[in-house]
């Protein structure tokens, strides 16, 4: 495989995106909600294809507001 000069960036986004989906499926929320917050990883997976600093920027913010917010693992909506 070629190591292109996005490739680290690339690992990183790959385990973001891991840990963000881990963390959403451990959620004591509706389902309704976590499946809002999939469809919104979902986004931001498909954006890398095309715009990886992009969408890094993007998952950055949504684990920003997952963190900062409520919606903690094991906590109850």
């Amino acid at each position: 495989m070629e190591r292109g000069p996005q490739l680290p960036l690339h690992e990183l986004v790959a385990g973001r995106l891991k840990e963000a989906h881990a963390q959403v499926r451990s959620l004591q929320v509706p389902e309704d909600e976590r499946m809002a917050l999939s469809r919104k990883l979902l986004a931001i997976t498909a954006a890398a294809k095309h715009d990886l600093p992009g969408a890094a920027r993007r998952l950055e913010r949504f684990m920003q507001d997952l963190d900062g917010s409520r919606l903690r693992p094991g906590t109850p909506a």
